[in-house]
């Protein structure tokens, strides 16, 4: 299994992220995590997330969950050696993955080596086994009002939470991302505490906080 799980963008050595993406460096950017929300500011960000990758040397193209069908999606990510997920709020990216089929998928061509899973924020964060805590930074009237319904199971390829943004002032959910932190501890929960400008990269049995 490949990860490339950073806390804001592509992170401080986004040649770690290079580095596990083999055949022709061609992706997919999944942007569901801002459903519900202005389009415009989707498209933009959209192309801005492809001119970052393009800068790697990575090519990557749309991939709306919202509009891919569960066969149609198979077929997508067969073609793609990586799959880029922008963050924005996990339990709106949550259920677009299981109304598309998305998480399935994905756990399967994770499990089978097919391609790296990268992105940032709630794209790592939806990997997780459950999603209970983080509602007290994204708002699951978000997702209510996108899908009409929320879940709180995450994907479970990872073996505990992802906690982004941690110690980063100029982050403007540092403090209660800290808090979050903060409650997983007092409950005895393990968890991945990232600051911005770190990743947690996974290369088989190989896992490193970079």
């Amino acid at each position: 299994m490949r990860l490339y799980l950073s806390s804001y963008q592509l992170g401080d050595h986004p040649e770690r992220l290079t580095g596990l993406v083999r055949g022709d460096g061609r992706g997919a950017v999944i942007m569901n995590a801002l459903d519900g929300h202005d389009e415009d500011r989707r498209r933009r960000d959209l192309s801005a997330q492809v001119a970052a990758l393009r800068s790697l040397g990575l090519d990557a193209v749309d991939l709306d969950l919202r509009v891919t069908r569960s066969d149609e999606l198979a077929a997508r990510l067969a073609g793609v050696d990586f799959v880029w997920v922008r963050g924005g709020n996990v339990f709106t990216l949550r259920m677009a993955m299981a109304r598309s089929g998305a998480d399935e998928a994905l756990v399967h061509a994770l499990a089978d080596d097919r391609l790296v899973y990268a992105g940032f924020s709630a794209g790592p964060c939806v990997l997780a086994p459950s999603l209970r805590g983080l509602e007290k930074c994204d708002p699951v009237s978000d997702c209510e009002r996108a899908y009409s319904e929320v879940r709180f199971d995450g994907l479970g390829i990872l073996d505990r939470p992802v906690v982004p943004h941690l110690d980063t002032p100029t982050h403007p959910e540092s403090v209660v991302l800290g808090e979050v932190a903060s409650a997983y501890a007092r409950a005895g929960q393990p968890f991945w505490g990232l600051r911005d400008g770190q990743a947690l990269v996974m290369d088989g049995d190989v896992t490193e906080l970079v």
